[in-house]
Formats: C-alpha cells, structure tokens, sequence
C-alpha cells in the first residue's frame, strides 16, 4: 500500500514550487508569449488600465477553478459552479433586502456555495452518482432556484459598502489594483497553501492517483470526496459574491455558461482528465490565457462572436496534447 502511493508523494512534496514543473512553464510561456505579441501588436494593450480591467475580469473566474481544480485532481467534475456563483449572488441580495448586516449578507453568499457543494458530495458519495451526472443535474435545479426565487427579476438595491468590494481599487504603490484581483492572490494563496503543505492536499492527490490504493491505506474516501466537493461550492460562493459586488446587480441569468470557463482555465492550466494532476497557479494562468485572449481578440478588431470559437479551439488542443503527452508516458 505505501508503494502504491509513493509516486503521488513527490508531487505533493513539490508541488509548492511547480515552476519547475514542464506544464506549468509551458502554460506560463503561452500566457507570456500572448502578452508580448497582444503589446506589439496593439497601443492599448499593456496600459494599467487595460491590464487592471483585465485581472478584474477574470478574478471570480479564476476563484471559482480553485475549487474546480481540486473535484478534477479527484477525477470529477462540478459543472454546477456557474449556476452556485448566481445563487450565491442572489442570497446575498436577498439578506440585504431584509435589512440585514453585510456580514450576514456576505455569509448567506458563501455559505450557499458551501451548501450546494455539499449536496453535490453526498450525491456523488451517498447516492453513489457520477459526479458529471449529479453536478449536471445540481447545474439545472440551481439556475431553476434562481429563476423561481426571482421570478426571473434581478435584484438591484445593494448597499454601496457591498458595491465597493468588488469596484473599489485599493492604492499601492501608485497603483490602483482592484480589489477583486487582491482576493484572488490571497486566495490563491491560500488554497495553493492547502493543497501543498497540508495532509489533505497530499490525501486529494493520492485519490485522484489511485482511489483504491487510497481507501486501502485507511483514508476514508468518501469524507475526502465530501470535503473537495463542499470547497468547490465554497469558492464558486466567493467567486460569485465578488462578482455580484463587482456587477451591483444580482441576477438570475448571472454566470450563465460560466462553468465552461472555469472548467476551461483549468485544462488549459495544465489538469488532467484522469485526475491526479493540476495546481492552483496552473488553474490562475489559466484563467489569464483565457481572459488575455478575450482582450487580446477585442484589441485586434475581431467580432466578439469570435471569443468562443477560440475558446472552444484552445481547450481542445489543450486535451490533445494532454492526451499525446500520456500515450508518450511522460
């Protein structure tokens, strides 16, 4: 048994430092490549503005594949997190509407992540459903929730402290860097933290190594499933009251499609499909290729039609080359 899961052992122990790692310096060269052609090919592209604009942009996207990062490192898949980030939002709205606290406003937000996290894991575990299955349904009971608790209307009287988290730029240096960028840092931080130097973040990748090997070493692997699963819904909450603070405006059809993008970051950043593989910097420069790649189209004149035919190409190629680099067994 101990043989078994000694490989995953040396990724967990390095994981810290994936720079060093071919697929994250790979990822980080594609992501350098486009900003250096996006500067010489355009004026606007590396002002502070346009920059900024653009960590904004995809800062809830890159919190919500934290969370996604570690349900596909267990060879799963939430693909309910667009439809969590739009409840998240809504039920912060709605403890504003009745008057209450931001904090409590800001809790019923994450909290409601938390919990639909945790129904995706007892579905997966207890219901012993596939996780594409089970987060597919929790996906169309989710954005139904959010039409039927509205009536399809959005909610717009937010607290301007509320507004402020998400569209407010904190000085340093000279520089004005929006608040939601700082939340992803830290998160990423955080989160590259739990799943570099703590045992659980070694226990999620010897799940996605070898789940039988796991179980047979004493883990309990459905508590663990439960556990990515609630962290996933968790950070989709985050990424979702950032953006509702970011928007000013909490609306049913919110994030629509969004978990395409948040499963996209992270397969461009380096996950693979059969688990056991991924990092949280991976999943960040993932979604910045995304997002880099969304400007860098609009800055070059092409219709906005055209954003997810890229997309769409540059996830497939992704999963091809994932795919070759397993057949030549590296």
């Amino acid at each position: 048994m101990t043989t078994s899961t000694q490989p995953r052992r040396t990724v967990f122990q390095s994981e810290w430092f994936r720079f060093l790692k071919i697929q994250e310096i790979g990822v980080f060269l594609i992501l350098a490549l486009m900003c250096l052609f996006l500067s010489l090919a355009t004026k606007t592209f590396l002002t502070s503005t346009n920059i900024f604009n653009v960590l904004r942009a995809f800062s809830w996207i890159a919190i919500a594949a934290f969370g996604e990062i570690l349900v596909i490192i267990i060879a799963g898949i939430d693909l309910s997190v667009g439809s969590t980030m739009a409840l998240a939002g809504l039920a912060a709205g709605f403890a504003y509407r009745a008057d209450q606290p931001m904090a409590v406003g800001l809790l019923a937000g994450i909290l409601t992540g938390a919990l639909v996290g945790a129904v995706n894991g007892l579905i997966v575990t207890k219901g012993r459903l596939p996780a594409f299955i089970a987060t597919l349904g929790t996906l169309s009971i989710g954005r139904g929730l959010c039409y039927g608790l509205t009536n399809g209307q959005p909610i717009t009287d937010f607290p301007d402290s509320f507004r402020m988290l998400g569209q407010y730029d904190l000085p340093v240096f000279g520089l004005n860097i929006p608040l939601p960028a700082i939340y992803m840092i830290v998160l990423a931080a955080v989160m590259g933290f739990f799943l570099s130097r703590t045992v659980w973040g070694y226990r999620i990748y010897a799940l996605g190594g070898n789940e039988q090997a796991t179980a047979l070493s004493g883990i309990n692997v459905g508590r663990l499933q439960l556990l990515v699963f609630i962290l996933s819904g968790l950070l989709a909450g985050i990424a979702g009251v950032v953006m509702t603070a970011r928007l000013g405006v909490a609306s049913p059809t919110a994030a629509n499609g969004y978990e395409l993008d948040v499963i996209a970051a992270v397969f461009i950043g380096g996950a693979s499909t059969s688990g056991g593989e991924g990092s949280i910097l991976g999943a960040l420069m993932g979604a910045a290729i995304m997002q880099v790649l969304r400007n860098g189209l609009v800055l070059l004149g092409f219709p906005a039609y055209w954003q997810s035919a890229a997309i769409g190409l540059v996830i497939v190629v992704t999963l091809m080359l994932d795919q070759y680099r397993k057949r030549r067994g590296r």
